[in-house]
């Protein structure tokens, strides 16, 4: 069983938005794994960069989308990219300097973070987007 399955209440009804959701919950999944086998910590920091580079490009690809309709939450959800991002660096650069490990309780963090993100500020455009033809 999966740490975090995927199922259709986290569809925002935009295809590419959608693949890349999923793709980020295989890739916690994946850290979940390599966690509970007590993976070296350079296979974890691998996993956990993995993590963060494809978030990164995920909330350029929403912003971008969302700048070409003029979706009027933009600044709003560009604000909590930046709050989530920088939340995730300073862990990863207090992990990669040994004062925190990958834990149950990080796991748990970017659990939460990744379905509250999508179920409650990614739901907030797909409305908009689906009447401007975007799907």
């Amino acid at each position: 069983m999966a740490y975090l399955d995927w199922n259709e209440s986290y569809s925002v009804n935009i295809k590419e938005f959608d693949q890349q959701h999923k793709k980020l919950v295989s890739l916690l999944n994946e850290l979940f794994e390599a966690m509970k086998a007590g993976s070296a910590k350079q296979i974890l920091g691998v996993i956990l960069n993995s993590l963060i580079d494809y978030t990164e490009k995920h909330f350029a690809a929403e912003e971008a989308l969302m700048e070409k309709y003029d979706f009027p939450e933009l600044w709003r959800h560009r604000n909590e990219h930046i709050h989530l991002t920088k939340q995730v660096l300073a862990f990863k650069d207090k992990y990669e300097r040994g004062e925190v490990s990958l834990s149950v309780e990080m796991s748990g963090f970017l659990k939460a973070w990744l379905t509250d993100h999508i179920l409650k500020t990614d739901k907030r455009y797909t409305e908009f987007l689906n009447k401007n033809g975007v799907y």
